[in-house]
């Protein structure tokens, strides 16, 4: 496996960056987590405007264009014979002095990763996840941007640990006034009297890209949708509850701190729209 760091292919070895990257001092840079299907890009041009803008959103300069970056990832897929994956991207502040000065730092790293992924086993898009609300509160977009998707994932792996320790797959997050906001890796669903229903960005959440895919398609498939914000109660009552993300694509969540979601399995609106979702993605990636 090859890693391309800064132009050149190495060995994952021997893949390193300085211990003075403020990437690694303080988490100081962003990433995109992005799906490779028949060698192919998924969402290619969705995925690099959302990484320039949470680098401009941290005021961090990227060293390349946009294509010189998908040129590199299509080398590093290649290198490594990847035709179905995953591709990690990250953009640090680069090499600086123990302060926390961002503008005193030499020059952004720029690192992709290209590997094999399986978020969840095939039975869970039937069975569906057994979720639960996490205690870990969502940051507030007026303590940070929710639209940046920075390398300091604190909040959402302290979130995720809660549902480890519970025994749960994942962990929805509650933003600071107890609504609704995101799990700590996907978006989140509800179906509720055949309405679609996710929480608005006001909710602190990232956009996701998956996400907008999955409202597109519900105009497309005339299921309504509504992005407005979602209570607690409301997910414990929902008739269907879903997370979409680039690893998890679209998935089941059927029960909710030990509350039974629905039916107890996957909705007809969520495998609808799992099966539209791969439908779209055969048409944009050939796959």
């Amino acid at each position: 496996m090859k890693v391309w760091i800064n132009g050149n292919l190495v060995e994952k070895e021997k893949a390193s960056i300085s211990v003075l990257d403020h990437g690694v001092l303080y988490g100081d840079g962003v990433f995109e987590g992005i799906r490779i299907y028949n060698g192919k890009i998924f969402q290619c041009d969705a995925h690099m405007d959302r990484l320039f803008a949470s680098a401009e959103g941290i005021r961090l300069p990227v060293p390349l264009t946009k294509q010189e970056i998908v040129d590199a990832m299509y080398e590093t897929i290649a290198a490594d014979g990847i035709s179905d994956g995953y591709i990690r991207l990250i953009v640090t502040r680069g090499p600086g002095t123990l302060g926390l000065n961002p503008f005193e730092c030499s020059g952004g790293s720029v690192i992709i990763i290209a590997d094999q992924i399986a978020l969840y086993p095939p039975e869970m898009y039937e069975n569906g996840l057994n979720v639960i609300i996490a205690k870990t509160r969502r940051i507030s977009s007026e303590m940070l941007s929710p639209a940046v998707k920075s390398c300091n994932y604190l909040n959402n792996i302290m979130a995720r640990a809660e549902a480890v320790d519970a025994g749960a797959a994942e962990a929805i997050m509650l933003n600071a006034d107890g609504i609704i906001a995101e799990a700590t890796g996907d978006n989140v669903f509800i179906v509720s009297e055949g309405t679609a229903i996710t929480p608005p960005t006001e909710a602190d959440i990232l956009i996701g890209i998956t996400r907008k895919v999955v409202i597109d398609l519900c105009s497309d498939l005339d299921i309504p949708m509504s992005e407005r914000a979602v209570t607690v109660e409301q997910l414990y009552s929902a008739d269907e509850c879903f997370l979409t993300g680039t690893a998890a694509e679209v998935i089941a969540v059927t029960k909710v701190d030990g509350k039974v979601i629905g039916s107890g399995k996957a909705g007809a609106i969520t495998k609808k729209l799992l099966a539209a979702f791969r439908q779209f993605i055969q048409t944009e990636c050939g796959k």
